[in-house]
This record gives structure tokens, C-alpha cells and sequence, in this order.
């Protein structure tokens, strides 16, 4: 799923936020604890305002060189970024078309910019799931896996053969493999 998902690029409008797997260990508190793994979530959206693609990809962090590394991969120059005002995300303006940073503040009044309704929305439903499905699992080595996963299935949505088709052609050369 990840390999086929790699190569995407999102264009249009895209709204743009950084987000966090883990971090409920005892330690270090904030942006810098060991214990979060570090990704950008990324939806791009149709005229109306509705989802289309989604991007979950894992970061070292919200630096300019990542964000630059990450925004060469996953957008397109026509792309019309929508993001908050993170200083990482600066760099947009150089990599898109145009880049409309927002300074969205914290807390729960953060999450009701209407320019991040489906971002935001989407992150709470990939959070929930992950919690969810996942009850024990070491985010560091499996995170891009499960990001990875919902982005697959999240993009498939309106094609659900395909999810099938793919699931049925591992399956079938997995048990190849067996028999040989």
C-alpha cells in the first residue's frame, strides 16, 4: 500500500497541518518528546469543498528542509496550500503556487478555522481508528504503516474493486509462495 501510495501528488487546494502519533508515555512533554512520531497530514479538496485525496507521510520533524523534502514528493507546483503558521511551513510559498498560511492559536478554538474543517477532520477520524485497531503498537517502527494503510484506503474510497483486487493478488501470490 505504501508503494503504490508514494508517487501521488496532491493539487488544487490542499489543506495542509502537522499532527502526532503516540506521546502518552511518561516524559518529556510537547513537540519534542521522544515518544511522538511526527506527520503531515495533507487533504486535497474539490471546488466544493469536499475531500478528494488524502497524504499521511512521516517526518524527522517541521523543519524547512523537511517540509521542502516532503512538499517536493506530495505536491504539485499548481497546488494552493492551506496551513497554519508553523514556521516549517514558510517554505511553501517557494514550493506551490501559492501558500495562504493562517494563525489558528491552540486549544480547541484552533480546530474550528473553516480553511481546516476537512484536515482537521480527518486526522481526528485517522487518530480514532489507529487507537482503535491498534491497542499496542510501537509507533516508531509502524507508524508510516498504518498512515500508509488509511491513506490507501481513504484515496480507494469511491473504487472499492480496487482495494479487493489488491487484497486478492497478495493473497494469491503469498500462497504461491507456500506451494513452490
Amino acid at each position: 500500500m505504501e508503494e503504490r501510495e508514494q508517487n501521488r501528488e496532491l493539487n488544487g487546494r490542499v489543506e495542509i497541518d502537522d499532527a502526532y502519533l503516540g506521546g502518552e508515555h511518561r516524559g518529556k512533554r510537547g513537540r519534542g518528546s521522544p515518544n511522538k512520531v511526527p506527520f503531515v497530514a495533507a487533504v486535497q479538496t474539490s471546488d466544493d469543498g469536499h475531500p478528494l485525496l488524502v497524504r499521511f507521510d512521516r517526518v524527522d520533524g517541521f523543519t524547512h528542509d523537511e517540509i521542502e523534502h516532503w512538499s517536493q514528493q506530495a505536491l504539485s507546483v499548481s497546488t494552493v496550500a492551506y496551513s497554519d503558521s508553523l514556521s516549517g511551513f514558510t517554505i511553501l510559498s517557494e514550493m506551490c503556487s501559492d501558500h495562504i498560511p493562517s494563525i489558528t492559536g491552540s486549544g480547541p478554538a484552533a480546530v474550528q478555522h473553516p480553511q481546516f474543517k476537512w484536515v482537521n477532520t480527518l486526522l481526528a477520524n485517522l487518530k480514532t481508528a489507529i487507537a482503535g485497531t491498534y491497542h499496542a503498537i510501537k509507533f516508531k517502527k509502524y507508524a508510516q504503516r498504518y498512515l500508509s494503510e488509511a491513506q490507501y484506503r481513504f484515496n480507494r474510497r469511491f473504487d472499492l474493486s480496487t482495494i479487493l483486487f489488491v487484497y486478492f493478488t497478495q493473497r494469491l501470490l503469498q500462497n504461491q509462495k507456500i506451494l513452490t
